[in-house]
């Protein structure tokens, strides 16, 4: 892979973005490594939770215009085959997906992180919605996750006002989980990702299915829903180990499965 640094280790597989000379913005063949990354991430047995982050003094800057409007470029290609995969994926894999964004994070690379299950910030970190800016709309389901984040009228704003905002500022509305300092914030989130790795991660990603599900389901259909899947949780052999080490009052080896 030459775009971004893939490797796993500890249970995590770490996803990198590397374009730190343009601030992590997309091309097509940047895109379609982090889209093969994530598929390795959910078939390997031994990544139990993934961990993504940007090279350099930012997370992802979105698009690269120059690859955007290069002769034979189609907006539509690349919003189809570029991003629409990489959301779904994110949102797909049943394990966690911890999102680390160092420095700015604008565009596609916003709506990215914000698609993640939980997403950590430098506190030096900032977001903008910056499509209006071109005349453009937001894609990567900025239209889906920021206003069941953040509300309507927040992500209404911010999607035509372009405004950036700070990393605490995007706490406070929802919209992350968790703003540190710059220096501890690859240490954190390293942290967290150990700790979902060493979880009962088949039951976090029925969960994760579960939530998933509920951003369209009726009350009734997600309480069916989630009959079904704790019924599923609880035949695993996490489930087991948890009860059996309560009761024998000691710390469960889980192994996501």
């Amino acid at each position: 892979m030459e775009h971004i640094l893939f490797s796993i280790e500890h249970g995590i597989g770490k996803i990198t973005l590397n374009r730190p000379d343009v601030l992590n913005s997309f091309n097509m063949p940047m895109a379609k490594e982090l889209q093969s990354a994530l598929d390795e991430c959910a078939k390997n047995k031994e990544v139990r939770a993934v961990l993504l982050t940007g090279a350099g003094r930012g997370f992802c800057a979105g698009q690269d215009l120059a690859a955007a409007i290069a002769p034979g470029a189609d907006i539509k290609v690349i919003v189809q085959e570029q991003y629409n995969p990489i959301i779904n994926k994110i949102r797909n894999i049943e394990k966690p997906v911890v999102c680390a964004v160092n420095g700015v994070a604008a565009g596609a690379g916003a709506n990215i992180a914000f698609a993640c299950d939980i997403t950590l910030a430098g506190a030096s970190a900032s977001f903008i919605q910056s499509f209006s800016k071109i005349g453009l709309v937001p894609d990567s389901a900025g239209t889906f996750f920021v206003p069941r984040l953040a509300g309507l009228q927040r992500a209404t704003a911010l999607m035509m006002l372009a405004e950036k905002i700070g990393a605490q500022q995007a706490c406070d509305y929802g919209l992350i989980y968790k703003v540190t300092t710059d220096e501890a914030l690859m240490i954190e989130a390293t942290k967290m990702a150990e700790q979902l790795a060493q979880m009962p991660t088949k039951g976090l990603g029925l969960t994760k299915r579960l939530l998933n599900a509920s951003f369209n389901n009726t009350l009734t259909q997600q309480l069916e829903m989630e009959g079904e899947l704790q019924a599923m949780a609880a035949k695993t052999h996490d489930n087991a180990e948890g009860v059996k080490a309560f009761l024998e009052k000691r710390k469960p080896v889980f192994k996501g499965e």
